[in-house]
């Protein structure tokens, strides 16, 4: 619903005017009512200001997608990426080439955060929760050491409270700002990894009581696909020797449950998530030690261990490929709508070259190109994006379509439909204290949901 970006050197200084683009919710879509509680976005906006997901894209892959561009976000890359491929998925441009061709990469501060909180936090002020407990939230960093964020989890806003993040981290700690900067690559982590069997890795996935960091050993390098295992060096693997490779994939995961059982202190490490890792120098110093609950002797002890315990190491990888087969077989059995079968595979040469020929046809032509597809997901495609992006071309048997699309996917199932659920989620946020001040959206959300509803629901 809505795009922010500016531009910047690589000094952080900004290069023009930032980008700031409201884009229109399609009517097959009903929003998050949280979401929309949290940004103040209704979806009467953009359907007011907004332009739709064509129009946007053409400024994006001219204007902002330029070459030799580094996207840059705060937690960009595990969530607003996603954003960005599916929505270039959906009409009809390669999901992926944005951020790697013609020079274009990626990198992410959220773990630039924790790493430096981590290992070098000296001169910034670092947050804590309600309850006591260690928070890199962006608002809570920039009010903690008076940058401006007036107007959190509004894009632009986001925006530049990120580029402000940067440089504060870039002014107290510079040697690790461009080292990590200079690692966002697939190349330069694997080379990395052949580098450094014991390392240092900050990770939404590790615990807030040490910080997000651990100090790891690499277990297995991995593919592109699967990605490099790694062990937290905090826990001894004797426990886990005899365990199954099916009880060891079992305690692979992330569990609230207090009763589980110990859960195996192994991670995947992806190369096209920009993980920041470094050499283990700093674990040197007793102050990191500390604040990762570590110890050298532990690193050692816990190697050591490892070492001698190789069928552990084999184990893993088997739970790995038990996990990765189950995976898949979810997949089939679920069989996702065709907007959301972005990671189905790759198109061919044929199909790569018919993206181009449907961007640049007159809406009235678009049509003509869904049998050409040898991809099922293209041909399916075809509609929604006529429907979504140019709605006045509709033929009245392709509108007759539309609606019975929409129908089928919001209206049907009684009190289990979306519409009703959406409905039923109006009413839990009306009640909730914190939403007392926020009334008002939760009447343009009410009206919205109305205004999708056919004349018999």
């Amino acid at each position: 619903m809505q795009f922010a970006g500016q531009r910047t050197d690589m000094n952080l200084k900004p290069v023009g005017e930032p980008f700031n683009i409201l884009i229109k919710l399609s009517p097959d879509v009903l929003p998050e009512p949280e979401a929309v509680l949290l940004t103040g976005i209704t979806p009467q906006m953009t359907l007011q200001d907004g332009i739709t997901e064509f129009e946007f894209l053409k400024i994006f892959e001219t204007e902002i997608a330029t070459p030799d561009t580094t996207f840059v976000g705060y937690n960009t890359v595990r969530f607003d990426d996603e954003f960005i491929r599916c929505t270039r998925y959906r009409n009809f441009y390669d999901p992926y080439d944005w951020h790697w061709r013609d020079g274009r990469s990626r990198w992410d501060l959220l773990d630039l955060v924790r790493m430096t909180r981590a290992l070098r936090p000296e001169g910034i002020e670092w947050p804590f929760s309600e309850d006591g407990v260690p928070t890199n939230r962006l608002e809570l960093i920039t009010k903690l050491n008076g940058l401006d964020h007036e107007h959190a989890h509004d894009a632009l806003n986001d925006v530049l409270a990120s580029i402000a993040v940067a440089k504060l981290i870039r002014e107290h700690q510079p040697s690790l700002f461009d080292y990590l900067l200079k690692l966002r690559g697939k190349k330069e982590i694997k080379q990395f990894l052949t580098d450094n069997a014991v390392f240092l890795y900050s990770s939404g996935k590790y615990s807030n009581e040490f910080l997000k960091t651990a100090v790891v050993q690499l277990l297995n390098l991995g593919d592109d696909q699967s990605g490099a295992i790694v062990w937290d060096l905090r826990h001894d693997p004797r426990p886990f020797a005899t365990l199954t490779p099916k009880e060891l994939a079992a305690r692979w995961g992330y569990t609230k449950d207090p009763d589980a059982p110990t859960r195996l202190p192994v991670k995947t490490l992806k190369y096209n998530r920009c993980p920041a890792i470094c050499p283990p120098g700093p674990i040197k110093d007793e102050a990191v030690q500390k604040r990762l609950g570590i110890t050298l002797a532990q690193i050692e002890a816990n190697k050591a261990a490892l070492k001698a315990l190789p069928e552990l190491r084999e184990n893993i990888l088997k739970a790995q490929q038990l996990m990765d087969t189950e995976r898949l077989r979810s997949q089939t059995d679920e069989a996702p709508d065709v907007d959301e079968q972005v990671y189905d595979g790759l198109l061919d040469n044929h199909d790569q070259n018919l993206l181009r020929a449907v961007r640049a046809a007159e809406p009235t032509d678009v049509s003509q190109f869904a049998e050409q597809f040898h991809d099922k997901r293209m041909q399916q495609l075809i509609a929604r994006y006529k429907a979504r992006n140019f709605p006045d071309s509709l033929t009245a048997e392709e509108r007759e379509s539309w609606e019975a699309y929409r129908a089928a996917k919001l209206f049907e199932g009684g009190d289990n439909s979306q519409l009703a659920k959406y409905f039923q989620r109006l009413a839990v946020c009306a009640e909730d204290p914190k939403y007392a001040d926020k009334q008002f959206l939760l009447e343009e959300l009410q009206l919205y949901g109305q205004s999708l509803m056919p004349a018999e629901f």
